[in-house]
């Protein structure tokens, strides 16, 4: 069954692919690849994360396509038919029933890893079967957990026995306690048979099971991390390799320096290249506008974090600017979320309330306009499976209803309104969507106030739940990108609906309800992708009437880049080149 679905998906996947190509070329993949030089990315902000266990944000997945391997993953590719469908990464094939990898039930896997996979580390080693165990079994430690547990726990079994033991640790347990409970328990569904061979076994079937052992949370993870607190100071320090290249500096909210890793062979990576010399993401540009002069003027190649400023857009595009391109996004970026923990937004009529008082039209425009930018009304956006074009709060060409707003809010019994507090990232676009929130709602009666989150901390920030559970924020405009694409139910819906309150969460406002949990849950096990559709709607309907988050748009991705990178190569669940397929011309320093 589990075969006959993939086979499916690769359909679905393909049926999309007309409607997800970039508007512009802005690749420049022509010519002979060059060795050598230093890519310099513009940056905003930090990492979330440099421990790819809990690393959730995009513009670290792109640094982690260069220091990180997993066993499967997806190739960068312009064509999105070919970037969605999964490859052998170390494994050396993706495992199906044909070629034994898969068991006919679809509950064991078995992953073969390929040789010459090493690490950076001193003396050098080859990465093994057991490295991917320790990977799987860092997931629910108690101090700073996997970014998104439940992919794991509702699919390998004894996942959730094993992470349940873990959490009675305290989470002020130290690294040695950590790595004392990972080598003495096990989880059920995990094995090392030998060196090569990873064998993990289902609790049920699961048709997006490979999907989600592509995620860089499955990164190869050395035993010397066991003697570091997940991503604490001294962890940055010391994150080693097995990729094309290592951190060799970073120093927190300035510079990080990423260098060829000498260990890494062409020969054992299908799927990334060595050409650039040395990768410099300089931090502390908080002005798209600067970001881009920077990269027309030549002294920076690509943007990290920030967005192409939306008053440039239309003469980029009437200038055909060969080095810009629009990538289509099927994406919630960004979107409203509530905490359902503290303050007036635990109240269901407040939520609803806040529903019909947003311009989404004025949130487009801050991006580029509606056709750029679609307004949305579900939980689910358009081109993931489960979509379907509804609207529970409709206003007047999508402008928003202060008065209905208002109304609703007197009815609830707040006819004078309250203050609420809001999260907003302090760079990009992101002060301007926060303005204009807080203008939506001041004009139904409810008064915003900002606190503003540095750009690079904010998720970390965000995904913290005793943030949200001390009242520290009552509404934020994260954004979210589907961790992968076709058969994606999963990734629209549970992250977002149904995972644990637990540091880190994406469930930013620790929404819970048995009600979407179920409909989730039959999803997952529904026989046919036309049966998982019906019921992931359903959920997305749930979700909507507890009014948990207010869609605001379907973004497209507007980026560009300096003259001197050629092979840019789109990576669709990043939304940024993939630094590990360009070179530059002239190859100088």
């Amino acid at each position: 069954m589990a075969a006959a679905l993939l086979a499916v998906v690769s359909l679905a996947a393909c049926a999309s692919s007309s409607s997800s190509k970039p508007s512009t070329s802005g690749t420049s993949s022509a010519g002979t690849p060059l060795f050598g030089g230093t890519l310099r990315w513009v940056a905003s902000g930090d990492v979330d994360h440099l421990d790819p266990m809990s690393a959730y944000y995009t513009a670290t997945a792109i640094l982690e396509r260069a220091y990180t391997r997993q066993l499967i993953t997806y190739p960068s590719s312009n064509n999105y038919q070919t970037a969605t469908t999964i490859v052998p990464d170390v494994a050396t094939a993706v495992p199906t029933v044909a070629n034994g990898g898969l068991s006919s039930d679809g509950l064991t896997y078995t992953f073969h890893l390929r040789s010459g996979v090493m690490w950076n580390t001193s003396p050098p080693r080859a990465v093994v079967a057991d490295d991917f165990v320790r990977a799987l079994k860092r997931f629910c430690n108690p101090v700073l957990g996997v970014g998104n547990p439940t992919y794991y726990t509702s699919t390998i079994a004894g996942m959730a026995a094993y992470c349940a033991a873990y959490a009675k640790l305290p989470s002020t347990a130290t690294a040695t306690q950590l790595a004392s409970f990972q080598n003495s328990h096990t989880i059920a569904g995990v094995s090392a048979p030998d060196a090569s061979t990873l064998v993990i076994k289902l609790s049920q079937p699961a048709s997006d099971f490979l999907n989600v052992m592509a995620m860089t949370f499955v990164s190869a993870a050395p035993a010397e991390w066991d003697g570091y607190l997940p991503d604490s100071a001294a962890f940055r320090q010391h994150v080693y390799s097995d990729g094309p290249y290592q951190i060799s500096s970073y120093v927190a909210g300035k510079t990080i320096v990423l260098t060829r890793n000498p260990q890494w062979k062409q020969s054992a990576d299908p799927v990334r290249h060595q050409y650039v010399a040395k990768m410099v993401i300089t931090e502390g540009t908080n002005d798209p506008g600067q970001a881009l002069q920077d990269l027309k003027a030549g002294s920076g190649d690509l943007v990290w974090d920030l967005p192409v400023p939306t008053d440039q857009i239309p003469a980029l595009q009437a200038s055909k600017d060969p080095n810009f391109a629009i990538w289509a996004g099927h994406i919630t970026n960004p979107y409203l979320v509530f905490n359902m923990l503290s303050g007036p937004t635990k109240n269901l009529k407040v939520r609803q309330a806040i529903e019909y008082a947003i311009d989404k039209v004025a949130i487009a425009k801050i991006y580029g306009g509606t056709t750029l930018n679609p307004p949305i009304t579900t939980a689910i956006p358009p081109g993931n499976i489960g979509f379907v074009d509804y609207n529970l709060y409709p206003t007047p060409g999508n402008n928003g209803d202060p008065a209905k707003c208002k109304s609703m809010l007197a009815a609830a019994g707040f006819p004078n309104g309250f203050t609420l507090t809001d999260a907003y990232r302090n760079a990009g676009n992101h002060p301007a969507v926060f303005q204009s929130v807080q203008a939506d709602l001041k004009a139904c009666g409810i008064t915003v106030q900002g606190s503003p989150q540095q750009q690079g901390n904010y998720y970390a920030w965000l995904e913290n739940p005793a943030n949200a559970k001390a009242g520290k924020w009552n509404v934020s405009e994260p954004g979210w990108v589907p961790d992968w694409f076709g058969n994606n139910g999963r990734t629209s819906m549970q992250p977002l609906f149904t995972s644990p309150c637990v540091n880190p969460t994406t469930d930013y406002g620790c929404y819970e309800s048995t009600i979407t949990s179920g409909l989730i849950n039959k999803a997952l096990t529904a026989t046919s992708l036309s049966a998982a559709a019906a019921f992931w709607h359903q959920a997305d309907m749930q979700v909507m009437k507890d009014a948990v988050i207010v869609p605001f748009e379907n973004q497209n991705t507007p980026v560009y880049k300096s003259t001197r990178v050629k092979n840019a190569i789109w990576s669709w669940t990043n939304q940024l080149y993939d630094p590990t397929q360009l070179w530059l011309s002239p190859s100088t320093p």
